[in-house]
């Protein structure tokens, strides 16, 4: 297995002001309603970014909110932890990581909130072979990036046309490109629900609320019409 993981969704402080600078063309494929794919993203994260990237906002335990229980958390999720309950923290030394990557890979509990989810899915799929760069790999998203593509076995080798400022594939990967944007999809998908894994239930209070509300307010107006029926 090649290197397990994501040196960086961004490991330089302008990487914020960039992220504002860049044409996202893409729409990432969120729906916080899909378990099979936030399942297939959980393990993809755990597999591929856990290495490197801590999530201490976001306890294994909260993965029983996408369908998984305690025994299938343990048995193929939790690898870095003891205990279901504990957070995805990351036993990389941040010194060790500053001294080969330049910068600490930062905690990924709220990445999708601070880019946004567009800005991720595009980044994951926007690699490119760079010779100039240190570590042999650009992206189109995020220029002179620090991470290298860890994905590539995945996705394969892009190059950038110069001319046209787009990617093409140079060499195959082990997916096809419909099932690396799947992949990258699944990803992005559970990002964003470790950014804010209650959304789904602030949601369906937030309509229950509503309805109730909707009938609080029908049977308040029949109680105002029956008190002054006989008033004129």
């Amino acid at each position: 297995m090649f290197i397990q993981a994501f040196a960086s969704l961004t490991l330089l402080a302008s990487g914020s002001a960039l992220a504002n600078e860049v044409h996202i063309d893409v729409k990432a494929p969120i729906n916080m309603s899909d378990k099979a794919s936030l399942q297939r993203g959980a393990k993809i994260f755990v597999n591929y970014c856990l290495n490197c990237h801590s999530a201490n906002y976001m306890r294994y335990n909260r993965l029983q909110d996408i369908g998984l229980t305690d025994k299938q958390i343990k048995d193929n999720l939790l690898f870095a932890g003891e205990k279901v309950g504990e957070t995805m923290r990351v036993s990389l030394n941040p010194k060790d990581a500053k001294k080969w990557f330049g910068a600490a890979p930062p905690d990924l509990s709220v990445e999708v909130r601070a880019r946004g989810a567009d800005w991720v899915y595009a980044y994951l799929r926007s690699f490119y072979k760079d010779d100039t760069r240190p570590t042999g790999w650009n992206n189109l998203v995020f220029d002179k990036v620090a991470m290298p593509h860890v994905l590539y076995e995945l996705q394969g080798v892009q190059v950038l046309d110069h001319e046209t400022h787009t990617l093409k594939v140079e060499k195959a990967g082990k997916l096809s490109p419909e099932e690396y944007d799947q992949f990258t999809g699944d990803l992005t998908n559970f990002l964003a629900f470790m950014a804010e894994p209650a959304k789904q239930s602030r949601l369906w209070i937030g309509v229950a609320v509503l309805l109730f509300l909707s009938v609080l307010l029908v049977l308040a107006k029949k109680i105002k019409a029956e008190y002054w029926k006989d008033i004129r």
